[in-house]
């Protein structure tokens, strides 16, 4: 592959990440205030689940978010062949499948669950942090990169 990078998707990408995250966070207080509300008692007890759970997602998100970077970053080269250019391709697809099921999953988990207040919150919670999971993952190791090859 070409030694020279053109950075400006990947970091217009980064941009919009950020707004992104922002809305987020604010998505995650309003949710919480709310949760916190209905269910004063074992709130901090959801908290806690929903840390667990993000815990035990994190190195498959870093993993993902690795190899999403690594891609992008091949994609930021000077010089690509049209073969280079269908591979990278390929793997976008692969990647957007992956987390449009992981999308899709939280989307109807949290449509069958019963109306119970403490696994909702611990079902939304879980969501929430895990788009911010990803994409701080991939901030992280997308500037980290940015900077290796400047």
């Amino acid at each position: 592959m070409a030694a020279a990078y053109d950075f400006t998707k990947l970091r217009k990408m980064l941009t919009i990440q950020l707004v992104v995250q922002i809305v987020l966070v604010m998505l995650l207080l309003a949710v919480s205030l709310l949760f916190q509300q209905k269910i004063a008692d074992r709130f901090l007890s959801c908290v806690v689940v929903s840390l667990l759970i993000q815990v035990g997602l994190f190195f498959p998100l870093k993993n993902l978010t690795a190899r999403e970077v690594s891609r992008e970053i091949g994609s930021s080269a000077l010089g690509l062949t049209s073969a280079d250019l269908q591979l990278l391709r390929r793997k976008r697809v692969i990647a957007d499948i992956i987390k449009s099921s992981v999308f899709l999953f939280f989307v109807i988990f949290i449509y069958r669950l019963p109306e119970k207040p403490v696994i909702l919150a611990i079902a939304y919670f879980s969501f929430i942090l895990t788009c911010l999971t990803y994409f701080q993952c991939f901030n992280f190791t997308a500037k980290r990169e940015m900077k290796a090859r400047e």
